[in-house]
């Protein structure tokens, strides 16, 4: 990993300690907890969890992706994969067709109602990261994707890249 990017002043993050890093990893398990307690309300209000959240904000984030794209991005096997789509679409909020280039290939989108679910679970999402982002200014914010990023292994990247420059 390239050691490139600009640096706060005054600290070298070369020799970051035990200590500093575990209240790092505490700030980020505390910061989840918060990035996703309002979908988890609101999932639990439906019967849903988490798993279902991805599946719906990937599939928005990629209209007529296949199970198989959805599959990778999620690292969860076929069955758990499958599970929640069958309940997804099954409740009306995913639609799956046959791919037009492979008939084997499941192309996924989101109905109308998924569409509400997704811009109702993001909103909540959005709207925490504004306040927390407009508190933290500008350079914390693109210090902040920066760490994401180098977080990231090389496949999760990948993903993300496409993601990024197709929305």
């Amino acid at each position: 990993m390239s050691d490139t990017g600009p640096r706060p002043s005054g600290e070298n993050l070369l020799f970051l300690t035990d200590e500093q890093l575990s209240k790092g990893i505490e700030a980020m398990f505390f910061a989840y907890r918060g990035f996703t307690a309002d979908p988890d309300r609101i999932l639990a209000e439906k019967g849903y969890g988490r798993a279902h959240h991805r599946a719906i904000h990937f599939i928005n984030r990629s209209p007529g992706t296949t199970v198989n794209n959805l599959l990778s991005i999620l690292g969860v096997t076929k069955q758990s994969l499958n599970r929640v789509l069958r309940t997804l679409i099954e409740d009306g909020l995913v639609e799956s067709h046959v791919g037009s280039r492979d008939r084997r290939e499941r192309n996924l989108n989101l109905t109308d109602a998924g569409r509400h679910l997704e811009h109702e679970l993001s909103t909540a999402q959005r709207e925490r990261m504004r306040g927390a982002f407009r508190s933290a200014g500008p350079e914390a914010v693109s210090g902040f994707r920066m760490v994401l990023e180098a977080m990231m292994d090389g496949d999760m990247r990948r993903h993300y890249k496409r993601l990024k420059e197709s929305g």
